[in-house]
């Protein structure tokens, strides 16, 4: 299984110059994972089984980051996504594998992370089931 979604739609490749820059704009290096789904797919919207997910673009991922203040909540979480409700998708940079955890837009702290996946094939795979 790759990065399927069950209805909706993946966007196209980003672009290099956002892709290449991202890291450095978060401070944080990004799992390569989503470096490379980012290089075929520049966010965009859908169910993944019963789910649903709003991965955002690359250009956006710092602004969403700093709207959300996740550094001053979530110090250590660099969200890229939601479930278009009240909860976000983001990968835990204090944990050196890098997992996703999901975490609520209001209230949000590092103790309400709750561990979700190991990395972003993962997620697609645990969200079909």
């Amino acid at each position: 299984m790759g990065y399927d979604l069950t209805e909706g739609q993946l966007n196209g490749p980003a672009e290099i110059s956002a892709v290449n820059g991202l890291s450095t704009r978060l401070g944080v290096a990004l799992p390569e994972s989503y470096i490379n789904f980012l290089k075929k797919h520049d966010g965009g919207e859908g169910f993944i089984g019963d789910n649903y997910i709003i991965f955002w673009r690359a250009e956006e991922l710092a602004d969403f980051n700093c709207e959300y203040d996740v550094e001053t909540y979530a110090p250590g979480i660099i969200l890229f996504a939601s479930n278009g409700g009240g909860e976000g998708y983001g990968f835990d940079t204090e944990d050196a594998a890098m997992p996703i955890v999901r975490i609520p837009f209001v209230g949000m702290d590092r103790q309400s992370a709750i561990l979700v996946a190991r990395d972003l094939l993962d997620l697609f795979a645990r969200l079909a089931d």
